[in-house]
């Protein structure tokens, strides 16, 4: 796989130096919004639209629409669907080619699929595009009823918004409880929170490198990358949607971008494939050149501002900030005690966003987990990432979760 920016399928390799190719396919000005819009090829999506949905926070939606994607058949008995939940810059698209309509291919495609882990000729597999997102579900770039984007005004969502969404769309395609519930980082909150808030319609769940709660270490850092967006004055308020490529926030949600690139790898990786290296035989001692890692963070940067969209990153690292699986249950304790799945709980030694004593406490709650009071610990050198990457070890613990 080509190397890309991280948490889609391509995001996911190990890191390496940029090429001169690599920056040649960024030439040209960046669009104000890298998100799907209607009219743009539709790919693998399909769509399920719904009425009027009321958030926690009390504001409200008249009606809104998930984009999804489905592999395999659901059962007569309705008793082998799969819900599958993407991290937060993830997307449906799951497994497939790069295609028009998908500019990347499939983000676990050695995971999902005839013969894989997660059997398609055995379970029929939903993937949805979180609500707010900026694939296909309804979000801030989509059109509000009086014509205009959604933009700042669209509702603040929380975590359990964003299940309920889901849960609706459960109900239309005729899935009264999931045979498995499966997601990884702000996936694996959706996935969590469905086995608290939902225990009914769980039989099984996988929490991969997820925490209980989004901690005051996290909150702090997405605070930074939030006003970095929000301080580009080309953000306008979040009133960009109508200026021209190179006009809109790209700057800020690039930079917020690096920010958060560096809390998804670990220092072992970041410093075994760049140590001290030299971008070009220019000097960075002064001499005007860089290092090989900040061309990596830029280069990556860039690229993301051309599929994701600044207000829905806002949207949805706020969403991240409300994870707390305890409120309003009498504590994260508490609130675990609800799940009747069968869980996986999965971690990576070397997680420093969302760190192993998480999933361990996360494990010690749950009733029901396959390796009792302590997590699955994959030791990898990624990071964060590892549960993306560390495919074939994480096929393992999903073939042990799924056989019971």
């Amino acid at each position: 796989m080509d190397a890309m920016d991280w948490q889609i399928s391509e995001d996911t390799v190990p890191s390496a130096p940029v090429t001169e190719a690599d920056a040649r396919s960024l030439l040209g000005r960046p669009p104000a919004t890298g998100a799907w819009r209607d009219g743009d090829p539709a790919g693998e999506r399909r769509f399920a639209a719904f009425g009027a949905f009321a958030t926690e926070n009390g504001e409200s939606l008249p009606g809104f629409r998930l984009a999804y994607e489905s592999w395999g058949e659901l059962s007569p008995a309705r008793d082998n669907a799969v819900l599958i939940l993407h991290a937060l810059t993830g997307d449906s698209h799951v497994r497939g080619a790069a295609v028009p309509g998908h500019p990347t291919a499939g983000w676990w495609s050695d995971l999902v699929g005839p013969g894989a882990a997660i059997d398609t000729d055995r379970w029929f597999v939903v993937a949805p595009n979180m609500l707010g997102g900026c694939q296909g579900s309804t979000g801030p770039a989509s059109i509000a009823p009086d014509g205009y984007e959604w933009a700042a005004r669209f509702p603040y969502l929380t975590i359990r918004d964003q299940v309920r969404a889901q849960a609706h769309l459960a109900d239309a395609l005729g899935v009264e409880r999931w045979a498995a519930v499966v997601g990884g980082s702000m996936g694996g909150m959706h996935a969590l929170e469905w086995a608290v808030g939902h225990p009914d319609q769980v039989e099984r769940a996988a929490i991969l490198s997820a925490p209980p709660i989004t901690t005051a270490d996290q909150i702090a850092l997405n605070s930074v990358q939030l006003d970095t967006i929000r301080m580009d004055p080309r953000f306008a308020g979040g009133g960009y949607y109508d200026s021209g490529d190179g006009d809109g926030p790209h700057r800020g949600l690039a930079l917020a971008r690096r920010m958060a690139l560096l809390n998804y790898r670990s220092p072992t990786e970041l410093n075994q494939r760049f140590q001290r290296s030299w971008q070009s035989g220019v000097s960075p001692l002064g001499r005007g050149g860089r290092f090989a890692v900040e061309s990596y963070l830029d280069f990556h940067g860039n690229k993301f501002t051309r599929r994701f969209d600044a207000n829905s990153y806002l949207t949805l690292v706020e969403a991240m900030n409300s994870h707390d699986v305890g409120r309003d249950r009498d504590g994260v304790e508490d609130a675990l005690r609800r799940v009747t799945a069968t869980t996986l709980v999965l971690g990576i030694d070397s997680d420093r966003l969302f760190p192993i004593d998480g999933q361990h406490r996360i494990a010690r709650g749950i009733p029901n987990t396959l390796d009792g009071d302590e997590a699955v610990v994959l030791a990898s050198d990624f990071g964060h990432d590892g549960f993306l990457i560390e495919t074939a070890a994480v096929a393992t613990h999903l073939r042990r979760l799924l056989a019971t």
